[in-house]
Order: structure tokens, then C-alpha cells, then sequence
């Protein structure tokens, strides 16, 4: 069923992490207000995020942002169609206190209220309109690219997803900041690491590839951010300078970039045999925010006949945009969920289909 009638703003929360974000978007998917507040300074000592930290900071801000982003958007609760809430995957803490507070404001206010999966709002936020003109239309490819998932996945509809490959040990995101934290580049490391990146020669370093050329797109950075290690404990003996480590930054980066296209290519490839009339390549996630890994995606995407598409670098993060684009999307067709839904913190993208059904 598709619901084709004016929709109210929909209030979006996302606390799956360390980002509290909150937005609100017109039934268009024009966004009216939006906020979001990283935890860098509640975690920076610990090197990494603290999830009770985390659920204390989620609980101490998002009461006041949600006010906040309200106000800006010039609408009160009694002016809202839906409030939707990542309910997971993610870090449960933060996940029950978004959830509890979306479902808080849905029941006061007699509001329908959406659980929406995080990754399956990285999947949607092609779609915006102001992002691709008329929205991204399925089906498509989606590469995302984070701390916790890597993953090459064919979008095929809202809740029809089809995992193609992904990652068979660490994430591209988590290698990127375990390699920055040997650098001594403080936490979070891929965005240091690739500023880093800028002053180094790729070539000095040729670490391995690992998976290249292999059939089916899974990945694995593993034995790849071992390699660096080594190559930083073996540098590190006579003192590592800032050209040394610019150099390995680049090297690895660059190692990255290479594995990251090549999946992609036997991505497109297995999407060509199944779905021929798919020509976007969407990339989501922290790591779609680095350039050098978007200027080697577009590069293969050309090649393959696809187009790329990447969110503006503030959505490539985690934000409650997309959190409240993907429960516009829902609700077009018909779809809400009971406030018995509970927070989990895994959540796979292929058990969405069997939610589909309006009840």
C-alpha cells in the first residue's frame, strides 16, 4: 500500500553511538531542523567509546535537543505526523533512552511511532530529494562503509535488502582508527589519518591487498592493518617522524581505496547478472566521507556503467536525517510499529522484509 496523502513533519532521534542527533523533515523530505552533538570529549580519554559514557551523555542531551530542533523547525508536538527513533543495531543503552523518549513524545502527543533500523537508513538517504534529483530509485547498490559494517548490499525496495558481501573480520572504519591510534593520532583516527594522509607518498609503502581480484565482493582489512603495524613497530625503533607516519597513512589509505574498488566492481558485477537495470553505486557511513576512497569508488563506478552517489558529508555519519527520511518512507507505505518493539543491538538489514505487512 502506498499512502499518497500530505504527511505531517516527522520527528527523527538517533542515539545508536557517541553522535545524539535529532531532526525533523517535512512529509517531503525537506528538512525543517536539525542538530547533532558529538561525544568526542566524553570518550577522548578512553581512546574509544565508553557505551555506559555514552547512555549518560544520550540521556543528558536529548531532551534539550529535541526542544531545541522543535523550536528551530517552528512546530510543536501537536504539529507532528510520526516520531521514529533508531532502535538498532547499535550500543543498547543509547538505544533504550532514544527509543524510550520517541515512544514518551508518540504516546503523549497520539502519535505513530516507527523503530527504524540504522543501517536501513544509511541504505535510504540516496533517496532525499535534495540529495539526487527525484530521489535514488531502486534498485541500486549500496556500499556502506563504517566503523562497525562493511557491507555490499542491493537495495531492491524499502525493507528488500539482499546482502551481496561484506566484510569477513574487521570493518573499514575500525581499521582506519586502529592504524591511527599507532600513529598516535588520538581518537577518532580516520578523519586525522587521512588529513595525514595529504602530506605522504602513497608509494613508499606497498601494503597488502587483501581479497583482490577474489570472486564475490566480500572484504577483510585484517591482514592489511596487521602489515601497518608492523611496518609502525619496525619505524617506531628509531623514532617515527611526521614524514614516516604521513607516508604509511598514505600507503595504507591507499591499500584501502584499492580493496574498496575492487569489491565494489565485483559488486556492480554480481548486481549486473541480477538486476540489469541497476546504475547507482550509493555509498553511506563515516568512511564514504573520505576523499580518496570516493574519487576510487567513482572511478569504478565509471568504469562499470554505474553513477555514484554519496550523502553530503555531514550525513555520512550518523544523523537523525536519515532516521526521519526513513520512517517518511515507511510511512508511506502504511507502515508503523507497536510500542512493544523492543531496542536490540543487532539488528540484520535481511530480517526487514518479514515487517513489510501493515498489521
Amino acid at each position: 500500500m502506498f499512502v499518497n496523502t500530505p504527511m505531517k513533519p516527522v520527528l527523527g532521534i538517533e542515539t545508536s553511538c557517541d553522535e545524539t542527533a535529532v531532526a525533523v523533515l517535512d512529509g517531503t523530505g525537506r528538512v525543517l531542523a536539525e542538530e547533532v552533538l558529538t561525544q568526542r570529549a566524553e570518550h577522548q580519554a578512553f581512546g574509544g567509546v565508553v557505551p555506559e559514557i555514552a547512555a549518560r551523555a544520550h540521556l543528558h542531551y536529548l531532551p534539550r535537543m529535541v526542544q531545541d530542533v522543535l523550536r528551530q523547525a517552528g512546530i510543536g508536538i501537536a504539529d507532528l505526523g510520526a516520531v521514529a527513533a533508531t532502535a538498532g543495531p547499535g550500543l543498547i543503552g543509547g538505544l533504550i533512552v532514544g527509543t524510550q523518549l520517541a515512544k514518551g513524545i508518540a504516546l503523549a502527543g497520539g502519535l505513530p511511532y516507527l523503530a527504524i533500523n540504522h543501517l536501513e537508513a544509511h541504505a535510504l538517504t540516496a533517496r532525499l530529494p535534495d540529495l539526487v534529483p527525484d530521489g535514488a530509485r531502486f534498485p541500486y547498490l549500496l556500499f556502506l562503509l563504517s566503523g562497525g559494517h562493511s557491507q555490499c548490499i542491493a537495495v531492491t525496495g524499502v525493507g528488500q535488502y539482499h546482502r551481496l558481501g561484506g566484510t569477513i573480520d574487521d570493518a573499514a572504519g575500525e581499521a582506519f582508527d586502529k592504524v591511527a591510534k599507532q600513529l598516535g593520532l588520538g581518537w577518532p583516527g580516520g578523519p586525522a589519518l587521512e588529513r595525514l594522509a595529504l602530506e605522504g607518498d602513497r608509494a613508499t609503502h606497498m601494503f597488502p591487498r587483501p581479497m583482490l581480484r577474489r570472486e564475490g565482493c566480500d572484504l577483510s582489512f585484517s591482514g592489511l592493518k596487521t602489515a601497518v603495524i608492523q611496518t609502525i613497530a619496525r619505524t617506531a625503533d628509531a623514532s617515527l617522524t611526521r614524514r614516516q607516519a604521513a607516508d604509511i597513512a598514505a600507503g595504507f589509505q591507499q591499500a584501502v581505496a584499492d580493496v574498496l574498488a575492487d569489491r565494489a566492481a565485483h559488486a556492480m558485477s554480481m548486481m549486473r547478472q541480477r538486476w540489469p537495470a541497476a546504475r547507482l553505486l550509493v555509498i553511506a557511513g563515516g568512511v564514504a566521507a573520505n576523499l580518496a576512497i570516493r574519487d576510487a569508488l567513482t572511478e569504478a563506478a565509471d568504469q562499470a556503467g554505474y553513477s555514484l552517489v554519496a550523502p553530503p558529508l555531514r550525513l555520512c555519519s550518523d544523523n537523525a536525517v536519515m532516521v526521519a527520511w526513513a520512517a517518511i518512507e515507511r510511512l508511506r507505505l502504511g507502515l508503523t510499529d507497536p510500542m512493544s518493539i523492543d531496542a536490540r543491538p543487532r539488528w540484520p538489514l535481511e530480517t526487514l522484509a518479514a515487517r513489510q505487512a501493515p498489521p
